[in-house]
């Protein structure tokens, strides 16, 4: 039996699961945390599932724990294990795998052997009270999902050439110079300007002198472009840094769609995402560049001004972007500095 909070899961969980893994024919690990935390159970599991889903013989249990910690507290502890004991069944317990100094008692009381792996933390000098406290500052030790719950997300939008795709990769390369945790700093292309490529050359292999005035959409195109966004930015969160920069998302594309076919579909709407900030491109001052994938120049301020009145109803914060392109860069870097310094504000567990 392995217990803890896993509040978050990082390398050092991993270790001591894998040392039980290693060591036993069955494992149940049972996560315990209190009602009261930031990160639901059910998310804590889906992580170590997938985490150790190289070992089907390791089960996950998961259980609230609303019990104080007083280890010397005889009731506490009965409450505790009464806990564990409901989360592993009626199975015997052979032997506890632990970093922790309840590590003996535990074992005691569940009539087991104490198996003690790492209580100095030297193979993953890490807890979950580190990285509640700076993930930042140990990144590395933390698995993708976990690393992908983390990252702060911050969406660049505007209307057609107004410079979205240029602040996107700036901001990204930005943080990425200032190496460590930034190193991997990503930014998430736009799809949809994918799309319309390949709907282009599709027009143009049966007619050579087709533009993109005659590219037609759907509600599927609008969906599409939506989930494979959203999908895009999910996968880059979890390979990234702390900050992943996206050039637009599905909240964007509810704009187009009603741009183009006069409504936003239920379906683009529930693709998607909870992004940290949008900056907005003002078109002010940025010459229209007709590039040949771009029929829009003459709804530019009606786009900007309806991407004002979605993202206030958001509820995401909003930094419009004027000025130079160095000074859109430096408003940029501003409000995401700010964001990243405000911290997860991670509710403490039970004391």
């Amino acid at each position: 039996m392995v217990v803890g909070k896993f509040y978050p899961p990082h390398a050092g969980h991993h270790h001591l699961i894998r040392a039980a893994a290693a060591a036993c024919a069955r494992v149940t690990v049972v996560v315990a945390p209190s009602s009261g935390e930031s990160i639901p159970l059910e998310t804590r599991l889906a992580w170590l599932r997938e985490e150790h889903a190289d070992t089907p013989w390791v089960r996950f249990a998961g259980r609230y724990d609303d019990t104080r910690i007083d280890y010397g507290d005889p009731a506490v502890w009965d409450a505790h294990c009464a806990v564990f004991r409901e989360a592993v069944g009626p199975d015997p317990v052979d032997a506890v795998f632990s970093s922790e100094k309840y590590g003996d008692e535990l074992a005691r009381r569940f009539n087991a052997v104490h198996v003690e792996v790492d209580a100095p933390r030297l193979a993953y000098p890490v807890s979950g009270t580190a990285v509640r406290a700076d993930p930042v500052a140990h990144w590395g030790l933390l698995s993708a999902p976990v690393r992908a719950w983390f990252t702060r997300r911050v969406v660049v939008l505007g209307a057609e050439s107004t410079g979205t795709t240029t602040m996107a990769a700036a901001l990204a390369g930005h943080y990425a110079a200032r190496g460590g945790a930034w190193a991997d700093t990503r930014w998430v292309p736009e799809y949809g300007r994918e799309l319309t490529e390949r709907k282009l050359a599709a027009l143009r292999a049966a007619d050579p002198g087709a533009t993109v005035f005659g590219v037609t959409w759907d509600r599927a195109d609008f969906t599409e472009v939506a989930r494979e966004q959203s999908a895009a930015e999910d996968a880059a969160a979890r390979a990234g840094s702390p900050l992943l920069v996206c050039d637009t998302d599905a909240l964007a594309t509810q704009v187009w769609e009603e741009r183009y076919l006069g409504s936003s579909s239920p379906e683009v709407r529930a693709a998607a995402r909870h992004p940290d900030l949008y900056l907005l491109t003002s078109p002010a001052g940025v010459p229209f560049d007709d590039d040949g994938l771009r029929d829009g120049e003459h709804l530019r301020e009606w786009m900007t001004g309806r991407f004002r009145e979605v993202l206030a109803a958001s509820g995401v914060p909003v930094v419009e972007l004027n000025g130079s392109h160095g000074a859109r860069l430096r408003m940029a870097v501003e409000a995401c500095d700010r964001l990243l310094s405000a911290g997860w504000g991670l509710a403490a567990p039970l004391g």
